[in-house]
């Protein structure tokens, strides 16, 4: 592995995001809509909802606005990152192709994408998390940043494990759409959980320790670490399979 390589595969991904303004454009708008819908919209009536990572029984009590808010902080980190991993692994496909006859290792091209995909989650993370501090009040404003990149992290990976598996763009697409919009954009509204009756097949999904880990530290000072880890236990899981699927499908006899 050399590092000049995986430099230059780093310069033209970084080229090719830049070139895209549009993208750009919408990575600074999408949250910001979100939010401002949040403050037209929300009612300030206090509500109760469950942490059961932290503990069956633990309910809090907060206004409607300020759960809105941070769960579409949350919705709104894992949308973009999990849609420009997939863009990551599409779109370069086949100039990725051109870069392995040219003697490139699978490895480095990986590397590159990596680092572009770790730099975009907190990047993200981080615009969206000021973006929320200036909404509504945050308890702990680093944790909660930092579980915006979890949540970046267990979707930037989905989407890359999806654009590895899946050769047809719309298809690709509509997978992330699907679980985007069911998952984080629907059942770990902590509201909507809390009157859930099948509570574990929500546990089960992809958003709910990220999720889960933000509310926490957003709005209480209970320990996060278990939901912290489990959230990047799952992200490791769609890393892996989209690295292995990278690695065959990039490798030359």
């Amino acid at each position: 592995m050399k590092i000049n390589r995986i430099n230059t595969s780093l310069s033209m991904i970084l080229k090719m995001l830049l070139r895209r303004k549009i993208v750009l454009i919408l990575i600074l708008l999408i949250p910001t809509v979100f939010l401002s819908i949040v403050e037209f919209t929300s009612a300030e009536r206090v509500i109760p909802f469950q942490l059961a990572s932290v503990g069956e029984q633990v309910f809090i009590n907060m206004p409607e606005k300020s759960i809105s808010f941070i769960f579409f902080s949350v919705a709104s980190a894992g949308f973009l990152v999990s849609f420009l991993a997939l863009n990551l692994i599409q779109k370069n496909h086949k100039a990725n192709k051109r870069l392995i006859l040219c003697g490139y290792h699978p490895i480095e091209l990986l590397s590159s994408i990596l680092l572009v995909l770790i730099v975009t989650i907190l990047l993200i993370a981080i615009y969206i998390g000021i973006l929320t501090i200036a909404f509504t009040h945050v308890d702990h404003p680093v944790s909660f940043t930092l579980s915006l990149a979890l949540i970046g992290f267990v979707y930037g990976s989905y989407g890359m494990a999806v654009g590895s598996l899946v050769k047809g763009e719309l298809e690709a697409i509509l997978l992330v759409v699907l679980l985007v919009n069911i998952d984080v954009g629907w059942l770990q509204n902590p509201i909507f959980y809390a009157g859930a009756q099948n509570q574990v097949i929500i546990e089960f999904l992809p958003a709910y320790f990220p999720s889960q880990a933000s509310m926490v530290k957003a709005f209480t000072n209970y320990s996060a670490i278990s939901a912290s880890l489990y959230a990047l236990l799952y992200g490791m899981i769609f890393l892996i399979i989209s690295m292995l699927v990278f690695f065959f499908k990039m490798r030359t006899k």
